[in-house]
């Protein structure tokens, strides 16, 4: 039998059952279509896991786990520069503390609904399951968008956020990061009012700037784990990304570091995009180009379309994504649910054979099936974008020590961290010489924490 027959038959026997536990999620939760989807992926992967172990069972473990200890939603009111009052949606999710304290980052962005980040937060618990770290997983964030915003009603907002956020974070507690629309000029607003308010200096956000208590190689951590992940499946097949090319998406700090180690290793990237659409550059976005995307992206925020007449031979695509460009390598890094079903199809047809997630589930469940079907190298979010929360907790152990480390051991030990990631997902996710990274990663995540629920009890 092949390994998509073999994989198909298990999953028709399990089916049903998880069918039966996502009607049970959907009736708590209607409406947040992105949680139903990161839900049932899990759920696919471990219910063969639950229905072998009796204690699993008994403790109702899934049940448990798609329930968040704790939600906080709030009001966040602010003025902008012309006196004007505004006023957004603030939320944290605390979905698991089985592991360590809650980790994940705050997003701002119109698109950002409590469903959103549930799925994010429940996606996290999987994450910092992986890296090794003793960390819980949360998410948090509001529908302000800091695009197009004065740096004085940026601050404004992120004072009047941690107002109300700050009594339910602390470096035991909970530890934001950023994420989408918060970077490290949100991070300092953020911490600047945690201290204000609480006269504590300690360790309660993490992507803080390295002169006050931030750690060397943050920045990258997400751009270069991914990366580091692809490298480590290509070797499985006696590959590397050197010589290889790269589609990326995005251009913000993901797709940014993405791209600058994929050079660094002797990949050629020709595509980065925005919410607007996608440069092609045959003749590949080299360090010095790629310079030049950060300071529009970073300094002057303005939109990729410019790339096209900076660079001769380079070509705009308005509206469109990445995914219909030759390449061998492709890495999502923008955000959830980018690649559709036909974009998968056409990245295998065009000769795509590694796929590995800079952003949070970027594929839509039929592409990975497209994926799972066509036997490729495809590394879900959960597993190949851990890089940046594994850096927050070794920026979190530095807080705690009151001590910095170099770049180069904090390069050495993400290199570490994600390497274990991806032997822990093989050694879950084999199937007749072939490795399913999905099952593996929810897997290997799943049982870590599991395994914590049933002997702390139940609480």
């Amino acid at each position: 039998m092949s390994v998509t027959a073999s994989r198909r038959t298990e999953e028709s026997s399990i089916e049903p059952l998880v069918e039966a536990f996502m009607q049970r999620v959907v009736a708590q939760s209607p409406g947040e279509v992105e949680f139903h989807q990161a839900v049932r992926e899990v759920a696919r992967s471990v219910m063969p896991l639950v229905q072998s172990k009796k204690a699993y069972r008994d403790a109702k473990v899934l049940d448990r786990l798609v329930v968040p200890e704790n939600v906080y939603m709030f009001r966040v009111v602010w003025t902008d520069d012309a006196g004007e009052v505004r006023v957004n949606r603030g939320y944290r999710v605390q979905m698991s503390s089985l592991l360590g304290p809650y980790k994940g980052g705050l997003r701002f962005h119109p698109s950002v609904n409590l469903g959103v980040l549930k799925f994010l937060a429940f996606e996290q618990v999987f994450k910092n399951s992986l890296t090794t770290l003793l960390l819980g997983g949360g998410k948090g964030g509001s529908d302000f968008d800091p695009k197009g915003r004065s740096d004085g009603e940026v601050m404004r907002f992120c004072q009047s956020f941690m107002s109300c956020l700050f009594r339910h974070i602390g470096s035991e507690i909970d530890v934001p990061a950023g994420d989408i629309g918060v970077g490290g000029r949100e991070i300092g607003f953020l911490f600047g009012q945690y201290r204000k308010l609480t006269h504590r200096f300690d360790g309660a956000l993490t992507g803080k700037n390295v002169a006050w208590g931030g750690s060397n190689l943050r920045p990258e951590a997400t751009g270069y784990g991914s990366v580091y992940f692809a490298n480590d499946m290509l070797s499985t097949r006696g590959e590397s990304v050197k010589g290889k090319t790269a589609t990326v998406s995005g251009s913000g700090n993901v797709a940014q570091y993405t791209v600058e180690k994929l050079n660094t290793l002797g990949a050629k990237v020709v595509t980065m995009s925005d919410s607007n659409g996608t440069i092609v550059d045959p003749d590949g976005i080299d360090a010095e180009k790629l310079a030049w995307v950060m300071e529009l992206k970073n300094v002057r925020r303005g939109r990729i379309s410019e790339y096209a007449n900076q660079f001769r031979g380079a070509q705009y695509l308005p509206g469109k994504r990445p995914w219909a460009v030759p390449c061998d390598l492709a890495f999502p890094s923008a955000t959830q649910n980018e690649i559709e079903e036909e974009d998968a199809r056409t990245l295998v047809r065009n000769g795509c054979y590694c796929v590995s997630e800079g952003a949070n589930m970027p594929s839509h469940a039929d592409a990975v099936e497209v994926f799972l079907d066509a036997k490729i190298l495809y590394g879900p979010g959960k597993a190949a974008n851990a890089g940046g929360v594994a850096v927050s907790g070794l920026e979190m152990n530095q807080n705690a020590g009151c001590m910095r480390r170099s770049r180069e051991d904090v390069d050495a030990q993400l290199k570490t961290i994600m390497h274990s990631i991806h032997e822990n997902c093989v050694a879950y996710g084999r199937e007749n010489g072939f490795v399913n990274y999905v099952n593996g990663a929810n897997a290997a995540a799943f049982v870590k924490v599991a395994d914590a629920m049933v002997q702390q009890g139940y609480v």
